[in-house]
């Protein structure tokens, strides 16, 4: 079972994804897309998909394991919660799916790496200068 958030979690969260994220958790699309799903699959629990829909897209539920909280929570059907999930990744998950991917799978130039402090710092030094002239060098008139 997916961890309950509280409306002030899930808005801590939602404050931090990027900003494609943000808009497709609220977007009018994303919303017929859910309810026209849930009509073709006979699915009356309309709200708790988008439960689900939007615990997948503020990061809280991987998308591979959206089909089984389907199952296992709402309690439907196999078939019908393949078919669900099926269409929901190609309708919502897929148009943003490397953002979802990033939210999933950081990369570790995402997170800030604690670098030398100033202190580990060397002092600039100059190159040295060579003893005799340069003779590969043209001179310059």
């Amino acid at each position: 079972m997916p961890k309950e958030y509280t409306t002030e979690q899930f808005w801590k969260l939602y404050e931090k994804l990027p900003e494609e994220l943000q808009k497709a958790i609220f977007s009018m699309e994303t919303a017929n897309n859910i309810w026209d799903i849930c009509e073709r699959n006979n699915i009356e629990k309309v709200s708790s998909i988008a439960k689900y829909v939007g615990n997948v897209l503020v990061g809280v539920l991987a998308p591979e394991d959206f089909q089984e909280t389907l199952e296992k929570e709402l309690k439907i059907e196999k078939e019908q919660a393949k078919e669900t999930s099926r269409e929901i990744n190609r309708f919502i998950f897929y148009p943003i799916k490397e953002a979802l991917w990033r939210l999933y799978h950081p990369s570790p130039l995402d997170k800030p790496e604690p670098g030398p402090s100033s202190t580990d710092k060397k002092p600039l030094t100059k190159e040295p200068e060579p003893d005799k002239p340069d003779t590969y060098r043209e001179q310059v008139d």
